[in-house]
């Protein structure tokens, strides 16, 4: 007997903000945690931001969508949403209480973001 097939199984993906800014770092660290926990896969911000088919139609098709911006500017939000995506959970680090230039990197700022990730994922 085979395997059932599970090619139609989408993806849940994450996205995030890589800024220099420590809020950037943080939106990072939380989208790496989440994806080494399982919650989703992170995926490439660059290759949607360069207009590449596959990292669009790959997006566009995933069951779910995380993006997590480190502050106001919004830049991973803004990349999926010029080529058309816009149904996608959605963090900004400056809206937990967090501080651009502000806020040290450290488990306890990573663990709150990780937290809404996991919630939003669900």
């Amino acid at each position: 007997m085979s395997e059932p097939c599970t090619c139609g199984t989408a993806p849940k993906l994450i996205f995030s903000c890589c800024g220099s800014a420590d809020v950037g770092e943080i939106a990072d660290l939380a989208a790496r945690k989440l994806h080494k926990e399982g919650a989703g896969k992170m995926y490439c911000l660059t290759g949607v931001g360069a207009g590449l088919s596959g990292f669009i139609e790959s997006t566009k098709a995933a069951a779910k969508v995380l993006v997590i911006d480190g502050c106001p500017t919004d830049c991973a939000k803004k990349c999926l949403e010029k080529y058309g995506i816009a149904d996608f959970a959605w963090i900004r680090v400056t809206d937990m209480g967090m501080e651009k230039g502000k806020s040290p990197i450290d488990d306890k700022r990573i663990d709150i973001i990780t937290s809404k990730g996991r919630e939003l994922l669900k």
